[in-house]
């Protein structure tokens, strides 16, 4: 009997579930730099809440988790809920000041509706062709 190998393909590397801008980043490093307690980076997450049924969660993050998806860009360190990778494969995270407030915003690639006070959406999970 001979050995059959299967052809070695080149790996390729995975998408970043969410990319940073500029401004996101620089406002993370921000607050972390500020924290009370120390905290590695800033845990991003979902949770089911108002009239469009999601809304997102951030908060420092003291540990990292096992199945945490860990996203390192311009600097600055998230981890994401594993619960959540699946609605934010594609999402930009930018943060915006105007005059009234201060934020952090998420152009989401898988929202297909919002609820008109801003205060959650709703969002579909990514496909393979996504």
């Amino acid at each position: 009997m001979t050995d059959i190998q299967a052809p070695v393909r080149p790996r390729r590397e995975r998408p970043k579930v969410l990319r940073l801008t500029d401004a996101a980043a620089d406002q993370i490093k921000s607050v972390m730099a500020r924290t009370e307690k120390p905290a590695i980076g800033l845990r991003v997450g979902l949770k089911n809440a108002g009239c469009a049924g999601m809304s997102y969660t951030l908060d420092f993050a003291d540990k990292q988790n096992p199945l945490d998806e860990v996203v390192e860009d311009k600097g600055a360190r998230v981890l994401i809920d594993p619960k959540a990778v699946l609605f934010l494969i594609g999402t930009e995270m930018d943060f915006v000041k105007d005059k009234m407030q201060s934020r952090f915003v998420f152009n989401n690639p898988n929202q297909t509706d919002a609820c008109g006070c801003g205060e959650s959406v709703a969002l579909k999970a990514a496909t393979k062709a996504e």
